[in-house]
């Protein structure tokens, strides 16, 4: 039983790999226990949201993600 938490953009980098298998299933706290103390820091940010299953949540911290679940973590986006 697993969850994949895909890092996007410049989370990428801060993680070191573009993706990660964590045990499901996968709240708030074990997702920022799972991506480590980094990761963790940018998405306590207000600009950073979170997608589970492809839905963006309204309220990251309500994050509940089951096995074969996808949660994306997604920087803000700049452009011009």
């Amino acid at each position: 039983m697993a969850v994949t938490v895909l890092f996007l953009g410049p989370l990428r980098d801060l993680a070191g790999e573009p993706s990660r298998k964590v045990t499901a299933p996968l709240d708030w706290a074990g997702l920022l226990q799972a991506v480590g103390p980094e990761v963790a820091a940018q998405l306590g940010e207000e600009r950073v949201n979170v997608a589970c299953a492809g839905r963006v949540l309204g309220d990251k911290t309500a994050l509940q993600a089951k096995d074969g679940d996808e949660v994306a973590l997604l920087p803000p986006v700049s452009g011009g």
